[in-house]
């Protein structure tokens, strides 16, 4: 890319490039606003050894990102570290465009962004997105409060807050983080090519299921996420004893994280046995969703599943808990099933229902590629942070 093609220089920041949506995101948009003219620094942390790694992806693309090791998930003394060696990025790159994600990053990138340039009128365009909040459900009240004000002075020096979903904005409204206006939706968007393949579908499924020891007779669900209390992986193998009763049915669990000793130790998996298996992370997921006949997710909060995404692109049905933009993803009695997320009865209702009736399998699975694919395209995603990032630089410049 020559200079005169280049729109501007961009610094992402993310607190560690964990196995998840905000982590594929923040890297193919380092990759892909390339053709827009934007050359972007990737700054990253360091994930948790049981947190998994989208490090493969990052190679696979191209992508370089610049690693600050003492950035992490916790905090620590580390971020002051952190804070420094951003502020020192910033003040050499001098970015037109700062772009955090996630809670982590969003708090550091942004702290350094009016350190590195305490004149507003010099300061790079700044924007963060928020793939879901911590807001709620994570933290004691005392700190959800401290969290939620930290949140609230960082909103005032921020150009444009993004949400992944419409319910994620509502919830950022609700708990005054920023009003309306300053909140935007801005839909994920991945490639989803590699699950809209269906060739050698059918041996891909067969070679799967039999390294997992599974027939083909058997009905699977799978549920893909990180072993973490947010997910309610308890819920999942709950429902997966009830489900199991009378019916040829096996369970996967694809992922890991910090409780995976735990559920693998308790009542419920070892009343399934055989039946469950614990698969570990994978990167094959096209291959996963293939070899499934119903994929689930039953976590207590959402910003945008983005294993639903996936698994509808596959044309593979879901179950899920109505929460945070779970809704905004999966097309409640079209494309897959949403239950309340205290009502494990209507949870294993809903998984039984589609089991139960392959024909409901069937339509579900159609309807669902049909959607994810109009709404949740990589090319849409890029072309609307392009666009974004132009619009915020050509009124800067007015300014």
């Amino acid at each position: 890319m020559t200079e005169d093609q280049k729109r501007g220089r961009v610094t992402r920041v993310i607190a560690r490039l964990n196995v998840g949506g905000p982590a594929i995101q923040a890297i193919t948009l380092t990759k892909e606003l390339e053709r827009f003219g934007y050359v972007t620094r990737l700054v990253r942390g360091v994930e948790d050894p049981a947190e998994g790694t989208m490090d493969y992806l990052a190679e696979q693309l191209g992508v370089a990102p610049t690693l600050v090791s003492s950035m992490r998930r916790d905090p620590s003394f580390g971020d002051l570290m952190a804070l420094l060696r951003l502020v020192a990025l910033m003040r050499r790159d001098r970015p037109k465009v700062v772009h955090t994600h996630a809670a982590k990053g969003g708090t550091l990138g942004r702290l350094a962004t009016v350190l590195a340039f305490p004149l507003p009128s010099r300061r790079p365009v700044l924007i963060h997105t928020y793939h879901g909040h911590s807001l709620t459900g994570y933290f004691s009240a005392r700190k959800a409060r401290f969290y939620t004000l930290v949140e609230r002075i960082l909103a005032t020096q921020t150009d444009v807050l993004l949400a992944v979903s419409s319910e994620v904005r509502d919830d950022l409204i609700g708990l005054g983080v920023a009003p309306a206006s300053r909140l935007r939706v801005m839909p994920l968007g991945f490639d989803l090519s590699p699950f809209t393949d269906d060739t050698d579908r059918e041996a891909r499924r067969l070679a799967l299921r039999k390294l997992w020891g599974l027939s083909d007779g058997e009905l699977v669900v799978t549920l893909i996420a990180r072993l973490v209390p947010i997910k309610r992986v308890d819920r999942f193998l709950d429902a997966a004893v009830s489900v199991a009763r009378g019916r040829k049915v096996r369970f996967v669990v694809v992922g890991d994280g910090e409780l995976g000793e735990e559920l693998k130790a308790s009542s419920q998996a070892k009343t399934l046995a055989e039946r469950l298996v614990w698969a570990g992370f994978r990167r094959d997921i096209p291959d996963v969703c293939f070899a499934s006949d119903v994929v689930m997710l039953t976590s207590d909060n959402e910003g945008t599943p983005v294993s639903l995404i996936e698994a509808q692109a596959a044309a593979v049905p879901v179950v899920a808990t109505d929460v945070g933009g779970t809704r905004s993803v999966v097309l409640d009695g079209e494309s897959g099933l949403l239950s309340p997320p205290g009502d494990s009865a209507a949870l294993v209702a809903a998984l039984g229902r589609l089991l139960d009736d392959p024909s409901l399998r069937r339509r579900m699975g159609d309807a669902g590629r049909s959607h994810v694919t109009t709404e949740f395209t990589l090319d849409r995603l890029v072309s609307d942070h392009a666009s974004l990032y132009d619009e915020l630089l050509a009124s800067r410049h007015g300014r």
